[in-house]
């Protein structure tokens, strides 16, 4: 019996070893660098919104609050941030707010990012609630 106890020990110990420390940094610092965008699924009731934020596109984020989006041949600069949030269940959510500018043709690109979670050391997942519709996005470590 005493072996059985060992032995769990012993893989247990070598389990927590080999796991990715990354779940017990805060999100601020697991964000940091290179992502992209590998999906956009929408639920409920969509029409063809036009998001600020599409497929492809590559989001830095710099520890300093920095961002940077290349889309195409296109670069936006901005900035991030991440808030941690408490609904009535003392439950936390992340919040996530995007802001970025080319600053060569003037557009914007600004988004508000209800909840974020992630499903691993190189993805996160960020959902937008709007009425009746709702927007997952899909990141990418790069």
């Amino acid at each position: 019996m005493r072996h059985i106890y060992a032995v769990a020990l012993l893989a247990s110990t070598f389990l927590v070893a080999s796991c990715s420390k990354d779940i017990l940094k805060s999100y601020d610092k697991r964000v940091l660098g290179t992502w992209k965008i590998v999906n956009v699924n929408r639920y409920g009731f969509t029409s063809a919104d036009a998001l600020p934020f599409k497929e492809g596109d590559l989001l830095t984020f710099s520890e300093d609050g920095a961002l940077s989006v290349q889309r195409d041949s296109n670069m936006y600069h901005g900035s991030w941030d991440i808030q941690r949030m408490q609904n009535g269940d003392d439950e936390d959510y992340r919040v996530l707010q995007l802001t970025a500018i080319n600053f060569t043709n003037q557009q914007v690109r600004s988004e508000y990012f209800n909840d974020m979670a992630f499903t691993g050391t190189d993805h996160f997942k960020a959902f937008i609630n709007y009425s009746t519709r709702v927007y997952v996005y899909r990141f990418a470590r790069q």
